[in-house]
């Protein structure tokens, strides 16, 4: 079993990472509503509506997960709000914005404050890490479908404003951002020799940003040539990544109404990039994953290239589509750099832990934090974590049975 420890200490650098992904969320949203002011301005509501629309439904659903999240939580851990006042500032779509403000005032007592210090170590871990999923959903949920939409207008107009350009800019870094976050989060349940290095993120980082930019592209040419035609291709993939994923048998949220919410939004991220949502060897559902996105992607591009050949004013298009099939290959060597040399299970390799490999993580070898206050763990980010770094069966009875001793013993 993993000895017990506290979680990856929370310092000065981490409280200023926090208050400005806090701060990008808000600028965000700033240019969000400014894209579609400009839309409504030059006569286009109905982009502008659109762009609002797809703003309003991604917020409704993080805002959502973090109510249901919130009602499950132990009592200790909520803040100390009236619960009447937590549902109102949902309700007007403001409870992630309440919940990073609430981080950042912990994390100020943690830097700062020496009283109670591990306890306050382990709350703003908590804390963080339900702030990172609910960015990770909300980003794939608006982000992905705007830089669409952003793409689409562009390439239509055949010219670019100054708000949709900065608008494009943010939302992609703020899509490869939220993953980066997200998985440095799963990584904080292991050991710390496991932690993400530098070389590690980079690649990570790159490898999610060239396989979601074709993949928006493809899109959004296809939108060019058949702008309603999006919306059917849409529910078709979402139906089949959603029953892909009922499938699979998720079960991360307390009941069964919240957890088909939970694998729709997964089923829209699974629309533009991978997220693996259940245990065990994941190197063939990857493998029929990027096949499928692969081979619908160049049929989006080509039946833009068939039914509307390029005019004089978009030439420029064709080096761009012929770099998208490199690009996305590039991202999938990426990925496969990350899992053959700079993922944990290398170092377990690598030190005799383990006799057999998964071939995309899973190992009976790398070890899990196990924490001295159970109440104070995460456990949606750790059931991740575990999905993420799957292992056997026999090393996952492990984990858990250890997992109960650690409860018992407190």
């Amino acid at each position: 079993m993993s000895p017990r420890s506290a979680p990856p200490r929370f310092g000065r650098l981490q409280l200023a990472l926090a208050a400005a992904g806090t701060a990008a969320a808000t600028l965000d949203l700033c240019m969000d509503g400014w894209v579609a002011a400009e839309y409504a301005r030059r006569g286009h509501p109905g982009w502008a509506a659109l762009s609002l629309s797809v703003l309003a439904a991604a917020s409704a659903a993080a805002q959502a997960c973090s109510w249901l999240w919130l009602r499950s939580d132990p009592p200790a851990l909520r803040p100390a709000v009236p619960v009447l006042l937590l549902a109102a500032l949902h309700l007007l779509q403001l409870g992630f914005f309440f919940r990073c403000l609430y981080a950042l005032k912990v994390g100020w007592r943690v830097c700062w404050a020496k009283a109670e210090e591990e306890e306050e170590q382990r709350h703003m871990a908590f804390l963080s890490h339900d702030i990172s999923m609910l960015r990770l959903f909300e980003t794939f949920l608006e982000n992905t479908p705007q830089l669409t939409l952003l793409l689409y207008i562009i390439l239509r107009t055949n010219k670019a404003e100054l708000s949709q350009g900065l608008g494009m800019g943010t939302a992609f870094l703020c899509v490869s951002w939220s993953l980066l976050d997200y998985h440095q989060c799963l990584r904080s349940f292991l050991q710390d020799k496991y932690e993400l290095s530098q070389a590690s993120s980079v690649i990570y980082f790159l490898w999610n940003l060239f396989l979601i930019c074709p993949r928006i592209l493809a899109v959004a040419l296809f939108a060019l040539l058949w702008p309603y035609g999006v919306a059917v291709h849409f529910v078709l993939v979402w139906l089949a990544m959603f029953l892909w994923v009922s499938l699979q048998g998720t079960d991360l949220m307390e009941s069964p109404g919240p957890e088909q919410l939970y694998r729709a939004m997964v089923a829209v991220i699974l629309y533009f990039s991978w997220f693996n949502v259940a245990q065990g060897r994941t190197l063939y559902r990857s493998i029929i994953y990027h096949g499928f996105i692969l081979v619908d992607s160049t049929l989006l591009a080509l039946a833009w290239f068939w039914g509307r050949a390029p005019s004089e004013e978009h030439s420029y298009l064709l080096p761009v589509v012929s770099a998208a099939l490199p690009c996305y290959l590039l991202g999938l060597g990426l990925r496969v750099t990350y899992y053959k040399w700079l993922h944990p299970n290398v170092r377990v390799q690598q030190e005799g832990g383990y006799d057999e490999v998964d071939a995309n993580g899973g190992s009976d070898g790398v070890e899990f934090r196990s924490f001295l206050e159970p109440d104070l763990v995460n456990r949606r980010m750790q059931r991740l974590a575990q999905i993420h770094f799957s292992w056997s069966q026999p090393a996952q009875r492990h984990i858990l049975n250890g997992a109960a001793a650690v409860e018992s013993a407190v």
